[in-house]
């Protein structure tokens, strides 16, 4: 069974490189968020709600519309 799609035919690049190269850009964007001292949007699983996480630390949830 081959698992590539057309995509990964044509650019040579895995679904694990794919992966590793989002959770990377994901890595970067979050450390130039914090350097630009902007807010990181965030996903609490136990609270189930949304937050935003300041560079200085501190947490402000969303409020329900």
């Amino acid at each position: 069974m081959n698992t590539e799609n057309e995509l990964d035919s044509m650019c040579g690049i895995s679904d694990d490189e794919m992966t590793h190269r989002f959770n990377q850009a994901i890595k970067i964007e979050t450390e130039i968020s914090r350097i630009k001292g902007t807010p990181i949007a965030r996903y609490d699983v136990k609270k189930q709600a949304v937050y935003l996480e300041y560079p200085d630390g501190h947490i402000e949830y969303a409020k329900e519309a």
